[in-house]
């Protein structure tokens, strides 16, 4: 059976790496930060190109600790898209503040600036949220895709917000010659074992050039640490990432160019074999100046029955399929006590009746993209 993302054609590649790496640490018996952390974080800011990289032990951990290294809390408004995974306004609601939604662009799927400018001028006008202090802009870089930070940053600006950038999908993406992570003040990433750069288990990291930034997320990460362990300047919580998943995202780096590279590759080979075969559906759009780090190839079908057919015929010849969202974050049980309804955000709603998500990862060959793709026209 075709895999939706093969870890384990990966672990076969870099096996021999993979597991000196991690004997290494098991017999150094420093389990948690260490060297192998400190030799990570330093290799993933120069990758990025920020001053300071300080990792924690999952994407929404890094969420979590870049809002509270902000003092943003109860009161206080975040604005970010109701198209993406739960983790995004979670990690909002966990620190007490109030997520406020933006509507997507239909063609990238992230947060629409024009949506944006709306929502903050809005805030105070609308009686449900006159009381809340807008904050921050937690953009989600959707499928490897960076959000228009270009576009953002201003509004930004103009309102004495902060941005926090989340991009748990997009490691190894590029805007504008910059990679993800350095789009905002505040980069957030994800190592969960099916993102671009994964590593086995649950691990994350945070992005900035500013001093007293990093800082703070190293106290924060673990319980508001001061000057020894046993002071505490601040509240903060446990996620502190372990020296193995280290050892493991070290020798995933050696390769990891070479994988986006491979996912560039997949990406044009599905592009072109849907064009060839005359599929009706929408293929991803890549803005100019943008490279994808592809964590996602989606497609958009006519409409829900056309998309839920194909993924049946898709089924049928053993190929897996995902939705990525099938229900948008204002449709969420967990955070109806904000009172949306269907239709508050029509253009998520949409993408969610008629997107969904094939194969994606660097060891996919051209027979495998052309089976699927002639799967999906049968």
């Amino acid at each position: 059976m075709t895999q939706f993302i093969d870890l384990r054609a990966q672990y076969a590649a870099i096996q021999p790496q993979v597991e000196a790496a991690v004997l290494a640490v098991l017999r150094s018996g420093q389990y948690i930060l260490g060297p192998q952390v400190e030799a990570l974080e330093a290799r993933l800011a120069d990758y990025v190109g920020t001053r300071h990289c300080v990792s924690c032990a999952s994407g929404t951990d890094a969420l979590v600790i870049a809002l509270m290294a902000q003092g943003i809390g109860p009161g206080d408004a975040v604005f970010t898209t109701p198209f993406t995974f739960f983790a995004s306004p979670e990690s909002i609601v966990l620190v007490g503040a109030t997520p406020v939604f933006v509507d997507i662009d239909p063609r990238t799927f992230n947060l629409d600036p024009a949506g944006l400018e709306e929502a903050i001028a809005g805030l105070a006008a609308n009686p449900a949220t006159a009381h809340l202090r807008p904050r921050a802009i937690m953009p989600v870089d959707l499928f490897g895709l960076a959000a228009d930070y270009a576009a953002i940053q201003p509004l930004a600006e103009r309102y004495g917000l902060a941005v926090i950038e989340d991009a748990a999908q997009s490691f190894g993406a590029t805007s504008r010659n910059r990679r993800a992570g350095a789009l905002a003040e505040i980069g957030c990433t994800s190592f969960f074992p099916a993102k671009p750069l994964g590593c086995y288990g649950d691990g994350g990291a945070l992005f900035t050039d500013s001093d007293e930034l990093a800082a703070r997320f190293r106290s924060i990460r673990v319980h508001g640490q001061g000057e020894d362990r046993y002071e505490h300047v601040r509240i903060g919580v446990t996620a502190r990432l372990d020296a193995i998943q280290a050892a493991v995202l070290m020798a995933k780096l050696d390769v990891f160019d070479g994988e986006v590279e491979a996912r560039q590759w997949a990406a044009r080979g599905y592009d072109q074999a849907i064009a060839a075969a005359g599929l009706d559906l929408v293929t991803p759009h890549i803005p100019d100046g943008n490279v994808s780090a592809w964590a996602q190839y989606s497609l958009l079908a006519p409409d829900r029955a056309a998309r839920d057919g194909m993924r049946e015929r898709l089924s049928a010849a053993g190929i897996p399929t995902m939705v990525y969202y099938p229900k948008p974050m204002h449709l969420q049980p967990a955070l109806a006590y904000l009172g949306h309804a269907a239709g508050d955000f029509p253009v998520s709603e949409e993408m969610s009746a008629r997107i969904f998500s094939l194969p994606m990862h660097p060891y996919l060959d051209q027979p495998t993209i052309e089976r699927i793709v002639a799967a999906m026209a049968e």
